[in-house]
């Protein structure tokens, strides 16, 4: 099964002006030699690849978990925090901020993100308005300070409100085995599993990202369903038509050809927390040993009255992928008054079209001096959502193949933390 004969995802690349070189057939050959090494995963990697197969965390019997637990939590709660940072907030923050916010479910509020004392105040003073708090502490290693701090001010809030039983309200995401396993089974908080063969950035569709999803209300079914649907389209699909190695092939064509950054551009302003893990996945991802393209997020049109003439006539440094959505889900049609504002030609138009407009003249615009991607899904939901973390996560470790790094490991990100735990004085 083929992604190009799936109408609900298309991915086409655009390069009108041959910028970057097209694959030869030795780097064709040699993308497919890596795209069937990916399809099958690396022993040396195993400890890194329970996301590849999305039975493993996305399965009948861990659903059905997921489901159950959240049933009880809904049950009772009008809120919902979760506790992570980086990989243990993202993928859920995306679809929760993306979607609309299901009737009766609790919120979804997000704590440990950040060391900011303005940060952590407000989201205690929000909860201060709330009838019944629970929280999902979510650390695959308990030593990262941003949700440590932020577990310690939430466990005061919630025994100086609820007194005796508030270990009740406290969910632990955690690896088995761990220290913080072992606190959870001596105060009573409710464990579930922090996949120990899945890294934070790869962690979707798991407990870590389908948990909260559940509480929130989403169908997490159909999320783990577009997101099988398209690992089989993607192990499927042995040839040079392969859309994730088209994406890797062009992305590491760029980078070969001077490209320094990509960019994830979307007309659509729900997609914000989306390019937050999207950028989180490729740049821990590649960037290591001197390499890598930088990503960046392109939020349109508003970003185009800011950085358009940079990505227009700049330093030519950019490539860019766009997602776009096909279906139409809101509507506003703008109606003639009487104020000659000039603007006469919008009359009787729905702003669907001038969004539309905008992001057909900036895919033509700006193919024109960078290679572009453009990846489209039929609607924003549950399901495409699946898709496109899968899509990106296969792309994303068959990228860094071709690039030559391990793309799951981010040795970089411990130097700032040896010299903060120092000044701290862990």
């Amino acid at each position: 099964m083929s992604v190009n004969n799936q109408t609900d995802f298309t991915f086409k690349s655009l390069d009108p002006a041959g910028l970057v070189p097209s694959p030869g057939e030795k780097e064709t050959a040699a993308g497919l030699e890596k795209l069937r090494t990916v399809c099958q995963g690396q022993e040396c990697y195993a400890e890194s690849l329970g996301w590849h197969r999305t039975s493993e965390w996305s399965g009948e019997e861990w659903l059905s978990r997921y489901e159950e637990l959240a049933a009880r939590i809904r049950a009772d709660a009008d809120a919902f925090v979760v506790v992570g940072i980086g990989g243990s907030n993202q993928a859920a923050r995306a679809v929760v901020e993306a979607l609309e916010p299901v009737e009766g479910a609790p919120e979804i509020v997000w704590a440990g993100n950040s060391l900011s004392p303005h940060s952590i105040n407000g989201v205690i003073e929000h909860l201060r308005g709330k009838k019944s708090v629970y929280i999902d502490v979510i650390a695959k290693n308990f030593e990262t300070l941003e949700p440590g701090a932020a577990f310690r001010a939430l466990r005061t809030f919630l025994r100086d409100t609820y007194g005796e039983g508030w270990q009740k309200r406290v969910v632990t995401t955690g690896t088995i085995g761990s220290h913080f396993e072992d606190i959870s089974k001596e105060h009573g908080f409710t464990f579930i599993p922090f996949p120990s063969d899945v890294g934070g950035r790869f962690t979707a569709l798991t407990p870590v990202g389908l948990l909260p999803l559940a509480v929130a209300g989403f169908d997490i079914r159909a999320l783990a369903r577009g997101a099988a649907d398209m690992e089989a389209a993607l192990k499927g699909d042995m040839t040079a038509e392969n859309p994730a190695l088209r994406y890797a092939l062009q992305r590491n064509a760029a980078y070969k050809a001077g490209y320094r950054m990509e960019m994830l551009s979307f007309f659509e302003p729900r997609f914000f927390r989306f390019s937050k893990w999207w950028v989180q996945l490729f740049g821990e991802s590649e960037g290591k040993d001197g390499l890598g393209l930088y990503p960046v997020a392109g939020s349109f049109s508003e970003d185009l009255h800011s950085i358009g003439q940079f990505l227009q006539d700049g330093t030519r440094c950019i490539m860019e992928t766009f997602i776009d959505v096909k279906e139409q889900d809101s509507s506003l049609v703008l109606r003639a008054d009487e104020v000659d504002d000039r603007f006469g030609y919008l009359d009787g138009m729905d702003y669907h079209q001038m969004n539309k407009a905008a992001f057909t003249a900036t895919v033509d615009a700006h193919s024109r001096v960078m290679p572009c991607n453009v990846i489209e899904v039929e609607k924003l939901g549950e399901y495409a959502f699946g898709k496109l973390f899968y899509f990106f996560m296969f792309s994303c470790y068959l990228s860094g193949l071709i690039l030559g790094v391990n793309p799951f490991d981010q040795p970089g990100v411990e130097a700032y933390k040896q010299g903060m735990f120092k000044i701290l004085g862990k």
